[in-house]
């Protein structure tokens, strides 16, 4: 069985089959299946009310995560499902007269199983699937399976510096990450080295061009400027400019040997940018080794997976 975040099977056809009826059900949970659906109430006692297309199901408040009952996990994680795609083992289906299905599901199980089947296999280097969930200043959540989260801190989601995570992400998109350290049953993540080395940025840019870019810091002997997510050089001061304006730069010049590239801003914008599709320069499922720093620099920055 492939796990995956929450939301990633829903509208496959073997989904689709496992909760359009009541044989569905019962075959997902002959087959010891997760089965995936939309949440469209948290009652009172928090307990998550499925929609089906062959009627309703309830995942418990005690089923509803791994943590809640013991309370390691606040209801809010529960509270926050509600119009999302959640993830579940079926318990049990009842169908009245009418053909009416009623059904018990436990999102915790299906949570036990993703971690038992996937997650404790994961080893440092692999490439994941994420989905993220919600920021924070410190770092982006993310889903790694059946609703189990993770989180990529902020100084790891670029090489380029981001004042919060909104800057790179937005809730809800699809992302890749790489597992960086397994710890207690808890998986540690980064993201930043799947954006491509410093050579691999660079060398889509020019002397002589002007691009874009996002100023990220404003310093006493200049301003940085990102030019791409990995990748920021450095302007000479200018008025009138602030952290996160969209600005136009001309390149003086390009030095992979200092890992530097000179910059001269030519005007801001008042458009406030967004985070753009996510670029990644590597399609591999696993790396043991990660080196952003050029050959010819002095410099030597790397990201080491294989300990």
């Amino acid at each position: 069985m492939i796990y995956k975040p929450e939301g990633f099977i829903f509208r496959t056809p073997q989904n689709n089959r496992y909760i359009s009826s009541a044989g569905g059900l019962k075959e997902a949970l002959k087959n010891n299946a997760v089965a995936e659906a939309k949440a469209s109430v948290c009652t009172s006692t928090h307990d998550l009310i499925i929609d089906l297309p062959c009627g309703k199901g309830i995942i418990p408040r005690n089923e509803g995560a791994v943590g809640i009952a013991e309370g390691k996990v606040r209801d809010i994680a529960l509270i926050s499902r509600v119009n999302k795609i959640v993830s579940f083992k079926v318990v049990s289906v009842k169908e009245n007269e009418n053909g009416e299905v009623s059904a018990v599901f436990s999102r915790k199980d299906a949570q036990i199983q993703c971690h038992r089947e996937y997650i404790s296999h994961l080893r440092n280097g692999d490439i994941i699937d994420a989905r993220v969930t919600h920021l924070e200043q410190f770092g982006a959540f993310v889903d790694i399976g059946c609703g189990i989260p993770s989180l990529i801190p902020i100084d790891s989601i670029s090489v380029s510096r981001i004042s919060h995570p909104s800057d790179r992400f937005f809730v809800g998109q699809n992302i890749k990450a790489i597992v960086k350290s397994a710890d207690n049953d808890r998986i540690y993540l980064t993201h930043k080295e799947l954006l491509g080395t410093w050579s691999e940025n660079a060398e889509r840019f020019n002397s002589g061009e002007t691009v874009s870019g996002i100023v990220r810091s404003v310093e006493d002997y200049g301003i940085f400027v990102e030019l791409a997510p990995n990748l920021a050089g450095l302007a000479e001061p200018k008025e009138n400019i602030s952290v996160g304006d969209s600005v136009s730069v001309y390149i003086k010049a390009v030095i992979p040997e200092k890992m530097k590239i000179k910059l001269i801003i030519v005007d801001n914008s008042d458009d406030i940018p967004s985070p753009s599709e996510t670029e990644y320069f590597i399609s591999d499922n696993h790396i043991d080794e990660w080196i952003y720093s050029p050959e010819t620099s002095d410099r030597y920055i790397s990201t080491v997976f294989s300990r």
